[in-house]
């Protein structure tokens, strides 16, 4: 079968490897697309700290099970699926509280573990998550980067009736924004790049505003009156997103730091202190994240056809990343379709 190795930053090498078996609880998929992620670009320009070469990339991606192994319950040849990337121990404190997607060895299927960049991939059977049947293999890629930000949400706590800004208008940061939006929320995003802007308008978030011409404070006067947000998700991965959220947020009101920041960003702490803000992480999500991401985009709530950038054969993995670079803000979502 043919597999995409990653076998330096820059460099993808595509060759012919046995096709795997399944193990007795494991599920051998046919690989149909794969969405390339922003941590993968990283990886490809070699800015991923915990990402060392070669590596088998792919993490997002969805599927149909060619074989399962004779343990194997409840899932068939033909199914429409996709399955969590994650690795984790089990036995670590976080794991032991239900709180596996932070585990203490936490490992990234793509990242510290082979990924799903070959024709056929070799998962645990209780890392598959079922597809509804009318979905695109499309919308069954994006369930993975929809569950980032369906946990994101989630941290914020309930959102219905209140006042949100989501800084960043990326993949992302445009998946938060309707999933916010979908939780009962009235949604200000903002980016640097009107392309992205005009996209988080197309999936119909209410207000948008360029950062370059429109201060946070003045956009969210605009977007909700006197009264403003009290809750922000900070999606850019920029010191100053950071930095605007903590000044134009409501005092008492909750940051949740989505975005991965290349650079260690400086935090007016003492500005923090004073207006009793929150600060909250979010990382990754737990199963019942991926369920609710499935249920969003099945019922429309979430878009993810305006997403979707371009596609590019298996064989032209490496140009996936050149188009990529060369498109900037106006890439969102690009595919290798596997099959």
């Amino acid at each position: 079968m043919r597999q995409a190795v990653m076998t330096a930053p820059g460099q993808i090498r595509l060759g012919d490897v046995p096709k795997p078996a399944p193990g007795p609880d494991e599920v051998l998929l046919k690989i149909v697309r794969i969405g390339v992620c922003g941590s993968d670009v990283h990886v490809f320009h070699g800015r991923h700290p915990y990402t060392s070469y070669p590596v088998v990339q792919g993490h997002e991606f969805s599927a149909v099970i060619e074989e399962v192994g004779e343990a194997v319950e409840g899932l068939s040849p033909g199914m429409k699926v996709t399955a969590m990337p994650q690795i984790v121990c089990g036995r670590c404190g976080p794991c032991r509280r239900g709180d596996y997607h932070i585990c203490d060895h936490l490992k990234v299927q793509g990242f510290q573990a082979p990924g799903c960049a070959q024709q056929w991939f070799v998962t645990a059977a209780d890392k598959i998550v079922r597809l509804p049947d009318g979905f695109t293999f499309e919308q069954g890629a994006l369930v993975e980067p929809a569950a980032v930000a369906v946990h994101a949400v989630a941290r914020a706590g309930n959102l219905a009736g209140r006042n949100v800004a989501v800084l960043g208008a990326g993949p992302i940061g445009n998946l938060v924004a309707q999933v916010a939006r979908a939780e009962g929320a009235d949604v200000l995003a903002t980016d640097v790049s009107d392309f992205r802007l005009e996209l988080v308008r197309r999936c119909g978030i209410a207000h948008a505003s360029n950062a370059r011409n429109e201060s946070l404070d003045e956009a969210a006067a605009r977007a909700f009156g006197e009264v403003g947000f009290d809750v922000a998700l900070e999606c850019a991965g920029a010191e100053p997103a950071v930095d605007a959220a903590i000044r134009a947020i409501a005092k008492g009101g909750l940051l949740v730091v989505v975005g991965v920041f290349g650079e260690k960003p400086r935090v007016d702490l003492g500005l923090v202190q004073d207006r009793e803000l929150k600060l909250v992480g979010t990382l990754m999500y737990r199963r019942e994240d991926y369920q609710r991401a499935i249920e969003l985009i099945e019922a429309g709530a979430i878009l993810t056809d305006p997403l979707d950038t371009g596609h590019f054969p298996m064989r032209d993995y490496e140009a996936a990343y050149d188009f990529i670079e060369r498109q900037s803000d106006r890439s969102m979502k690009v595919f290798i379709d596997v099959s």
